[in-house]
């Protein structure tokens, strides 16, 4: 039977955290028809090997890999691979059930074809270290002068309706932790209805990579994707 809800979580070097999440997943989303695409990207312990047995233990839980550790690629490849109506973005260390239930209540009710969960929103309680947490509220600004973005955050949790989404994801052209930015970028500017709502965020481990890592790369990104949207130059599968 064609699953409802897709829930897309792409996962790196998630050994120790693995099963527990998936297992409330399952919880969490028990009673609907749904799915869980794990979608394993480039890991170097054992993630591999475990979202292969639990896809095997568990019907509702499938698996692919990436070649690479690239969080946008295997974000895409999820959407991309999801059956349901309805698709969750999920983040292996949150399995939040509130957004879950609020968003798929605003998407069922067509109060919304995108629902971004918000660590940055009045109401919002991010509980993550202070250099992150700063990290987010400068990068927001930066969408905002670069691309006219008006929400208050795009990386992390989100639900939307599959159809409405899946032709912005092919107009996608970054990868890595900008291709969600990218996603929310497009479909604000495409005319998409979306919606934010506040969440509580306490992560279940550190980050699997480094801030001062991530930097260099998600400014190169920005870049292209400034002269994708402003100039039209770039297209997908550039990524190095």
């Amino acid at each position: 039977m064609t699953p409802e809800i897709s829930v897309v979580v792409p996962i790196y070097n998630e050994e120790a955290i693995l099963a527990d999440s998936v297992a409330e997943l399952l919880r969490g989303f028990a009673g609907a028809e749904f799915e869980i695409i794990l979608a394993e990207n480039g890991s170097r312990d054992r993630t591999r090997e475990l979202a292969a047995a639990l896809a095997s233990e568990h019907p509702q839980v499938r698996t692919f890999s990436c070649p690479t550790p690239d969080y946008g690629a295997a974000l895409r490849a999820g959407i991309e691979r999801a059956r349901g109506e309805l698709v969750v973005c999920e983040e292996i260390d949150l399995c939040d059930r509130d957004f879950h239930r609020r968003a798929l209540a605003l998407l069922r009710a067509d109060a919304a074809q995108l629902v971004i969960g918000s660590k940055a929103m009045r109401g919002a309680q991010d509980r993550r270290p202070l250099a992150r947490r700063a990290a987010t509220r400068v990068y927001n600004r930066v969408l905002r002068a670069a691309f006219g973005f008006t929400g208050t955050d795009t990386h992390g949790l989100k639900a939307f309706r599959r159809a409405a989404l899946l032709p912005v994801v092919g107009r996608c052209i970054v990868g890595h932790d900008v291709f969600a930015s990218e996603l929310v970028i497009r479909a604000e500017r495409e005319g998409v209805r979306v919606r934010e709502i506040p969440v509580e965020l306490a992560e279940k481990r550190a980050p699997s990579v480094q801030l001062v890592r991530r930097v260099p790369r998600v400014l190169h990104n920005l870049v292209r994707l400034m002269a994708a949207i402003h100039l039209g130059v770039g297209r997908r599968g550039e990524e190095p």
